[in-house]
């Protein structure tokens, strides 16, 4: 099983970046909007529309406001496996480290998704600084 992990400290507070991330059916338009063009609520799943035409369907498992950490996983498309969490913490001066951990089967779809988690953190970095800013 491969493990990808990804992080990014952000110019932003971490109950701002803690509200975006949150907000489990605002995934495209408050974190990651261009990355995640389109994302609806079916019960604890989202169906989620990737900037590739991508469409996955993830399940939540934990939103845990204490510890500011959401888990879900993928449950269709290349994935045999696919369990993946996002967590905020407290940086110095106000600002937040952002942490995104995937874990995946089979062992080919890890290069496609570190990639994908790249650019994606990419955006929220952008996303949640611009949003910051009058």
């Amino acid at each position: 099983m491969a493990s990808i992990r990804r992080e990014v400290t952000i110019d932003a507070s971490p109950e701002a970046v803690w509200d975006a991330e949150r907000d489990y059916g605002g995934l495209h338009e408050l974190l990651v909007p261009r990355f995640v063009t389109d994302a609806r609520l079916d019960g604890d799943a989202r169906v989620v529309t990737f900037f590739t035409g991508t469409v996955v369907t993830e399940v939540l498992v934990t939103l845990d406001d204490d510890e500011r950490r959401l888990v879900w996983t993928i449950v269709d498309g290349q994935y045999r496996h696919h369990n993946a969490s996002a967590q905020v913490f407290d940086e110095p001066g106000g600002r937040s480290r952002f942490v995104w951990l995937a874990d995946v089967l089979p062992d080919e779809t890890a290069g496609p998704t570190a990639e994908m988690m790249t650019r994606g953190i990419g955006v929220a970095k952008e996303t949640l600084e611009a949003a910051g800013r009058p």
